[in-house]
């Protein structure tokens, strides 16, 4: 009787926290007052400028204000990844995930309130830059800097998969 009770209490507990994931959009990621980020540069607009090889440009608002109410939270959100470290394997564990195609290669980083800098146990096979992802697990507000951007979150990713339309 006592085990039954447990085994519910866990599974209700286990399914509560798994409701708790926030779908989250990269615009609540600044909190309100604070100047909205600045609208991508078409990479169309760019072409011909444009130098993985060359210096990384400048990104506009290193220290771009948090939402802190985001701290602790279990967020789910969409976007593209852009790798900081590749193993010999081809796994990708440590990144930054940005809002759009190209932002921190190929076009100015954004503010860093829409930077998350995430971390992975098992990490991803990145076959395409283009490809966006989604990404789950606690977010933490805390400000991190990499030879490409600063970053205002970070996620050690519980999850990280393929993102698609739904229909």
């Amino acid at each position: 009787m006592l085990r039954a009770l447990l085994c519910a209490v866990l599974m209700s507990v286990s399914t509560l926290v798994l409701a708790d994931v926030r779908e989250l959009q990269w615009e609540e990621m600044i909190p309100a007052g604070a100047p909205p980020a600045p609208e991508p540069i078409p990479l169309h607009e760019l072409a011909g400028q444009l130098s993985e090889a060359g210096p990384a440009a400048a990104q506009s608002a290193p220290d771009a204000p948090v939402e802190k109410s985001l701290d602790g939270q279990q967020i789910k959100l969409p976007g593209y990844v852009v790798p900081l470290e590749i193993s010999e394997e081809g796994f990708v564990k440590s990144f930054l995930f940005v809002p759009y195609y190209g932002a921190c290669i190929h076009v100015p980083p954004p503010p860093s309130n829409q930077i998350v800098y995430v971390t992975s146990q098992t990490g991803i096979r990145l076959d395409a830059l283009y490809q966006p992802f989604w990404i789950e697990g606690p977010m933490t507000v805390e400000s991190t800097s990499s030879d490409l951007a600063s970053a205002g979150y970070r996620m050690a990713a519980d999850k990280i998969y393929p993102y698609e339309l739904e229909n």
